[in-house]
């Protein structure tokens, strides 16, 4: 199991054990830890999936679910906890930064237009979105890196979102965005790819399903 760090520097089980009271502490006091561009990675003991354009921990007893299109390209890499599920997602952004802003009032716009109850909450790096929706909570994390944006999202049950978040901070945290140096448009996402096993076992269930 990996860890995280509190704003004293200490560490923390990802399970939430040993959580001050001011979690949700605020952006004015900034996190010693990642998300970490490729260029200031550090070079820990910590195992991360590397997935191309992200390099993510996982944490135990959870489950590698991928969302690959028709077409061939993979969607989105989800990870699957007991306390719910965890998605983070790499886009490019400008050099001045700030895109998490205009990324949250669309979201805020379009969780609203489907039903959802939405508020903000100070978090660790900058102003977060929670929904609140008849089946699930989400949880909405942005943090601006140098040319890119890190997003991630926490969905579970309304009474686990704590526990979904807390994994959640744990993991982007410990990720590490490789930006690339190719020019992209702003908001494209980051290309996943995934390792060779990972991507055998999938062709693998396609074709069987296909058969």
């Amino acid at each position: 199991m990996f860890g995280w760090r509190r704003r004293d520097g200490r560490e923390n089980d990802a399970d939430g054990s040993d959580v001050s009271e001011d979690y949700h502490d605020g952006a004015d006091s900034a996190p010693d830890g990642g998300p970490y561009d490729k260029h200031e990675a550090p070079h820990d003991e910590v195992e991360r999936l590397d997935l191309g354009s992200v390099r993510l921990p996982v944490p135990e007893n959870s489950q590698l679910q991928v969302e690959v299109d028709p077409e061939g390209p993979v969607r989105a890499v989800h990870l699957l906890t007991p306390s719910g599920r965890l998605t983070v997602s790499a886009f490019a952004a400008p050099r001045t930064g700030d895109l998490w802003q205009e990324v949250r009032q669309e979201l805020i716009e379009q969780l609203r237009s489907d039903g959802a109850d939405v508020r903000h909450e100070q978090g660790i790096w900058d102003t977060e979105l929670v929904a609140d929706t008849d089946r699930t909570s989400l949880r909405f994390v942005g943090v601006d890196g140098p040319r890119w944006l890190l997003r991630g999202v926490a969905a579970s049950p309304s009474e686990d979102l704590d526990a979904c978040t807390k994994l959640l901070y744990a993991v982007i945290d410990e990720t590490v965005v490789d930006r690339g140096s190719d020019p992209m448009p702003v908001r494209t996402p980051l290309p996943i790819e995934l390792p060779e096993e990972i991507a055998q076992h999938i062709q693998q269930q396609q074709e069987q399903a296909g058969a």
